[in-house]
C-alpha cells in the first residue's frame, strides 16, 4: 500500500466560510448532498431527501441515537480567570473527566466556581492535552446541567444556538454525547417515515460521541494517532435486523462514521462466508484507517 494514504496532508482541504452552516435549514432534508457512486464512478448534486431514491426495500438504515447532554460549563478560578470545561466521561458518582480551557489554568486541587458559587468542583488528576479530573460538590450534577449547562458545540459554529433541539436529531434518544452524530441531523420524522414505507429497515445503535469523535488528528502519519474509547450499545433487535438483512444480500446503510465504528465493533465470522453481529453494552476502541476490511457496513451517509 502507498505509504502516502497515511500522509496526514492527504485529508487536508479547504472548505470556504460562507458555505459553512450557522443554522440548520428548515425543513432539515432539503440541505444539499454529494452523491459518490463508487461502482459508477459518478459522483452527482442533490438534496438530502434524494437519498430515499438510492435505497431499496430490505435494506437496513442503521442511525445512532444517542443525544447530546448540556456538557459544556463556564466557570471560574477563585482568582478570578475564566475556565471552560466540556464533560467528557462520568467515572463515578460526582467525578467527571473533563476537557478544560485553557488547561494551562487548570492545576492540580484547584478550585472551579460555577453558576456564581452554586456549583464548585476541585481539580484532582490532571492528564496532557488539556483532560482533568474535576470532583464537584453536587451529587447530581446531571439534573443541573439543565440549567448551568451549555450545548457543546463544533468550532466551525460560531453563535450560540437559541434553541437546544437545533443541535439534536429527531431520533436522539439516550443522554450521553458531548458532541451530536451530525451525519443524521438531516433527516426529518417525515423522510424516516418514507424510508420505512419503502420497506427499508430503519434500525438503532448508539455511541455517546466523546473526545475520540471530535479531536483533531496531529500526528503527520495517521496511524501514530491514539484514539480513545467510547461507548457504544447493540441491542439483540438491531442486531438480528443487520444479521437477517446480511444473510438475504441486503444493504446495511451507516449514518455516520460512529454508526460505523459501533458495527465494526462488534462483527464477526462465525463459520460461513457472511459476517454478523452480536449484541453488546461496552467500550470500543476501533481505529479505522486506510486498509481496514469492512465486515458490515456497504455505504456510508456522512457529514
Amino acid at each position: 500500500m502507498n505509504k502516502d494514504i497515511f500522509d496526514l496532508n492527504q485529508y487536508n482541504y479547504e472548505v470556504p466560510q460562507t458555505l459553512i452552516a450557522q443554522q440548520p435549514v428548515s425543513p432539515r432534508d432539503i440541505s444539499r448532498i454529494l452523491i459518490a457512486d463508487r461502482s459508477k464512478k459518478t459522483i452527482n448534486e442533490g438534496i438530502f431527501k434524494d437519498s430515499l431514491g438510492l435505497f431499496n426495500a430490505g435494506d437496513v438504515l442503521v442511525l445512532n441515537n444517542t443525544k447530546v447532554i448540556k456538557a459544556r460549563l463556564i466557570g471560574k478560578k477563585e482568582n478570578g480567570g475564566k475556565i471552560e470545561v466540556l464533560l467528557l466521561k462520568k467515572i463515578e458518582k460526582s467525578i467527571w473527566e473533563v476537557l478544560v480551557k485553557p488547561g494551562k489554568r487548570a492545576r492540580l486541587n484547584d478550585t472551579v466556581i460555577f453558576n456564581n458559587g452554586g456549583v464548585t468542583a476541585k481539580i484532582i488528576d490532571r492528564a496532557p492535552m488539556g483532560i482533568r479530573t474535576l470532583q464537584f460538590d453536587s451529587p447530581d450534577l446531571e439534573s443541573l446541567l439543565i440549567h448551568i449547562g451549555k450545548v457543546p458545540l463544533p468550532p466551525y459554529i460560531k453563535r450560540e444556538i437559541s434553541d437546544f433541539k437545533e443541535y439534536q436529531t429527531v431520533y436522539a434518544e439516550k443522554d450521553g454525547a458531548v458532541a451530536a452524530p451530525t451525519a443524521g441531523l438531516h433527516f426529518t420524522p417525515e423522510l424516516i417515515r418514507d424510508f420505512k414505507e419503502k420497506g427499508v429497515k430503519v434500525t438503532y445503535v448508539t455511541l455517546h460521541c466523546g473526545l475520540s469523535t471530535f479531536r483533531p488528528i496531529k500526528t503527520e502519519d495517521i496511524r501514530d494517532h491514539k484514539i480513545g474509547v467510547e461507548w457504544i450499545e447493540i441491542s439483540s433487535a438491531t442486531a438480528e435486523t443487520v444479521n437477517s438483512a446480511k444473510r438475504q444480500g441486503k444493504r446495511i446503510v451507516a449514518v455516520g462514521t460512529t454508526s460505523v465504528r459501533a458495527l465494526e465493533s462488534v462483527a464477526f465470522m462465525d463459520n460461513g462466508p457472511v459476517a454478523r453481529i452480536k449484541s453488546f453494552f461496552g467500550e470500543t476502541g476501533l481505529y479505522i484507517i486506510p486498509g481496514y476490511k469492512f465486515k458490515i457496513v456497504d455505504s456510508l451517509i456522512t457529514n
